[in-house]
């Protein structure tokens, strides 16, 4: 079993950084999938970033390309999540999630239900 916990949220104006952490526990390599979810009040929860640790590739979703990076440390404890260029539409609760679901084209999925664990959440907000 895999623990998550986020770290890093905060308020910041628009155009400025952030950087989340999640750490990693428990059974780390039971898992090869892990991710950036968001939920914004009244939306579903989207997919931001994925990380595939078996090939090292990346997903992003359309809205945070070239704006937000997904890294992990070697040690597979710490999964980040570099914003830069923040908007006011990136304002939402940000989730870790880690799972092992079907990939294709050696990507991990960024749909919410193929992920099975989850943390606590950290918020971001972005004033205009």
């Amino acid at each position: 079993q895999v623990q998550l916990v986020e770290s890093g949220g905060g308020s910041v104006q628009a155009g400025g950084s952030l950087r989340l952490s999640c750490g990693v526990s428990g059974s780390v390599y039971s898992v090869y999938c892990t991710g950036w979810f968001r939920q914004a009040p009244g939306k579903e929860r989207e997919g931001v970033a994925t990380f595939y640790d078996r090939r090292d590739t990346t997903w992003y979703a359309d809205s945070v390309k070239d704006r937000f990076i997904i890294s992990r440390d070697n040690a597979k404890t710490t999964l980040y999540l570099q914003m830069y260029n923040l908007k006011p539409e990136d304002t939402a609760m940000y989730y870790c999630a880690a799972s092992s679901p079907p990939v294709r084209n050696w990507l991990c999925p960024g749909t919410s239900s193929d992920y099975d664990t989850w943390g606590q959440g950290t918020q971001v907000t972005v004033s205009s």
